[in-house]
């Protein structure tokens, strides 16, 4: 059972309905969120001009602000743009509805930034995705990111038959079909090194995965 584009549709319609409950549902205490978020941040050390990749209800956005020259930030969902919206003031923060596997950038970023957008894209878009990536970036240029590991799997119920479809339910009642492919930081490592970029990915807490990568050189 493979991830087709209905299928990323449906992510998406999944995100912009689950918008307003997002945080609380996503993070539980939001303020223990932003501080970690700070933390992980700091140690991440982005800088310059900074595109934020699904950049949801704004959390990790408004922590970016205070670090970058300047943050582009997108999100299909503009449900979710809406609230970074009314949550990020900052004058170096623009915000934009966009696709990003169909978004178009008008220059080169020092950093690219995405949080628990990496799960969520299909095997099968992987390596198009790194080949973007790569193409987004200035040549000093790092990719960074946040995402969850394969010890908390359990949490996500599987779709019969697949390793990357997960079924989920809103408070609504309404259920949606998403992709979900937790990151192994070996793994992760390896496979980017297939692809040109050199990497260092390490565990944050018993759930979360913080990495860095650079194209390199030839």
């Amino acid at each position: 059972m493979a991830a087709g584009d209905d299928l990323l549709a449906g992510q998406v319609a999944y995100y912009r309905r689950r918008a307003s409950e997002y945080d609380v549902t996503a993070y539980g205490d939001v303020d223990a969120a932003r501080a970690r978020i700070t933390r992980v941040v700091a140690a991440l050390r982005p800088a310059g001009n900074v595109l934020e990749i699904a950049c949801g209800t704004g959390l990790w956005t408004s922590v970016l602000a205070g670090v970058a020259s300047t943050v582009t930030a997108i999100d299909a969902a503009p449900e979710a743009v809406d609230i970074a919206r009314g949550r990020v003031k900052a004058a170096n923060v623009r915000f934009e509805v966009a696709d990003v596997f169909s978004w178009a950038a008008a220059a080169r970023f020092d950093t690219v930034f995405f949080a628990f957008w990496l799960s969520h894209m299909p095997a099968s878009r992987f390596e198009q995705f790194w080949r973007q990536l790569r193409g987004l970036v200035t040549g000093h240029g790092r990719v960074l990111f946040v995402d969850e590991h394969p010890d908390v799997c359990g949490k996500e119920a599987y779709a019969a038959g697949s390793e990357e479809i997960i079924q989920r339910r809103l408070g609504d009642g309404s259920e949606y079909r998403l992709v979900k492919v937790f990151v192994h930081p070996g793994q992760m490592s390896a496979r980017l090194h297939q692809l040109g970029w050199q990497s260092c990915i390490r565990r944050d807490g018993n759930d979360w995965v913080i990495g860095e990568a650079r194209p390199r050189k030839p």
